[in-house]
């Protein structure tokens, strides 16, 4: 969704962070910096524990410190008022917290076990919000942030239930930690007037996917496209697996994520929606806030 929003706005994909750091350590480029940067990592979570689930991560801390380097970099490059001023125009993208739901509602999961459904929202949203507090220390100011989508759902979650319909609870808490993510929004903002967000609400726009599917072209919303067995969940995307010939009749490319079609439908919505789906605006207006 990340590459479909920066099309949108007219600015090439972000490359990876880690693809611009010398082995010293040492950003090696400085262009990509000023358009733009990329911090995600395939199977982060807001909590560092979230990594040890989804092997190789990078988790969300470790992420805004490698941005703190970046806005480092910018200071350097631009002077601490010109990185201000650019600093002030940019969009933050923040796509995070379904693996912490995941790795909550998955079987055998130990953090079930410590905390309560309800707890363990409420430590993601906190935690959450302090590290947008830091990012917003180091000079962000317009935050796009996307709810966590309906969870419960995808694949993997569709395969623990017999008749590989939704699971209820994964999608209850999903909608209770955005409700979660959207109050410390409205704190942020009551905290600092030029803190600007434009909430994005994955959860309906996926509702909508799945219950009108024929509106948009799509014919299956259970099964994944990549994979092999039942909803193509007991194995996952590997090599051996097998695929469908027309990846945009799915919803699901894998046993968790959104085919790229898919993505392109958020990203549309996420930039030129209306409010019931971005609050208290979408994207498009969100750039032209001075």
């Amino acid at each position: 969704m990340g590459d479909f929003a920066a099309e949108k706005v007219g600015l090439p994909s972000a490359p990876p962070y880690l693809s611009l750091v010398s082995k010293s350590k040492k950003l090696s480029s400085t262009n990509a910096t000023v358009t733009g940067v990329s911090f995600a990592s395939g199977g982060a979570g807001i909590f560092n524990g979230t990594c040890e689930l989804f092997k190789q991560s990078i988790p969300l801390t470790t992420q805004v410190g490698y941005y703190s380097l970046v806005h480092d970099q910018l200071v350097q490059q631009l002077g601490s008022g010109g990185s201000q001023a650019h600093l002030s125009k940019s969009l933050f993208l923040v796509v995070i917290g379904s693996n912490d739901l995941f790795g909550y509602f998955n079987k055998d999961s130990q953090v079930s076990k410590q905390y309560t459904p309800q707890q363990y929202v409420d430590l993601m949203a906190s935690t959450l919000k302090e590290l947008l507090k830091r990012l917003y220390g180091l000079g962000a100011r317009k935050f796009v942030v996307s709810g966590v989508g309906v969870i419960g759902c995808c694949p993997a979650q569709r395969k623990q239930n017999t008749t590989s319909e939704c699971r209820v609870e994964a999608n209850y808490w999903s909608t209770k930690y955005n409700d979660g993510l959207k109050a410390l929004l409205r704190d942020l903002k009551a905290e600092s007037s030029d803190f600007h967000y434009s909430y994005f609400d994955t959860y309906n726009v996926m509702i909508g996917l799945i219950q009108h599917p024929e509106t948009y072209g799509i014919t299956e919303i259970k099964a994944a496209c990549c994979g092999l067995g039942n909803l193509n969940t007991d194995i996952p995307c590997i090599p051996i697996s097998i695929y469908c010939s027309n990846r945009k009749n799915h919803l699901f490319w894998d046993l968790y994520h959104p085919t790229e079609y898919a993505s392109s439908i958020f990203a549309r919505s996420l930039y030129s929606g209306s409010q019931q789906v971005t609050t208290p605006m979408n994207v498009e207006q969100l750039i032209n806030v001075v």
